[in-house]
């Protein structure tokens, strides 16, 4: 059994000292843009995640949630109700496409949600953005594509955090981002007749 601990520690010291050396040469501090995509669960969860983490470090941030509408989710009410000064949350949607049938409704609520999330942005006070759903917004082409990457490119400012989330990301904004997460669906229980759940879907 020493054996076994001594070969393990002997290992993890190798890790270590390489992690080390590492770790040496990431010196460089940016806002990231950062991208939440594919067909798996967790997308915006993971977003709200990252505002729960903001949050708990004094850093301000604002949410701007497109197409959802306004749905009774959960981190809407506990948000607004709980950290109000901490957080803005804005809801630009009206709901899904196929629940407001009117393309011109659902275009102009997505060009108010980003002109909404440009002012969060660009505000020095806020630190972190989260912009739920967009992705859907700019699949369907509510919202131009080239210039929501060139105002991320060109004037977002250099510390403050960008997160988009939805399926579906369009190339060019995956090119542009420093960092890209794709859900994967490897099972889901509406496959199964199983509706969405409080506090696991909304």
């Amino acid at each position: 059994m020493d054996d076994v601990n001594d070969r393990h520690n002997a290992k993890m010291k190798k890790i270590k000292a390489a992690r080390d050396r590492m770790m040496e040469t990431k010196t460089e501090e940016k806002g990231l843009i950062m991208v939440h995509t594919g067909p798996g669960k967790g997308k915006s969860s993971s977003g709200f995640g990252m505002i729960m983490r903001c949050i708990a470090h004094g850093m301000p941030c604002a949410v701007v949630q497109f197409i959802k509408g306004n749905w009774d989710t959960g981190e809407k009410t506990f948000l607004r109700n709980r950290f109000a000064d901490e957080c803005r949350f804005f809801v630009s949607g009206e709901g899904f496409t196929w629940e407001t049938q009117d393309r011109e409704r659902d275009i102009a609520a997505a060009q108010n949600g980003w002109k909404i999330a440009q002012e969060q942005i660009l505000d020095p006070e806020i630190q972190f953005v989260l912009l739920d759903e967009i992705n859907i917004a700019l699949r369907y082409d509510y919202l131009d594509i080239d210039e929501v990457v060139d105002f991320l490119l060109t004037r977002k400012p250099a510390m403050t955090h960008v997160v988009l989330t939805g399926r579906n990301a369009k190339p060019e904004l995956i090119e542009a981002a420093d960092l890209v997460t794709e859900m994967a669906l490897v099972k889901h229980p509406f496959k199964e007749g199983v509706k969405a759940q409080k506090g696991v879907e909304f």
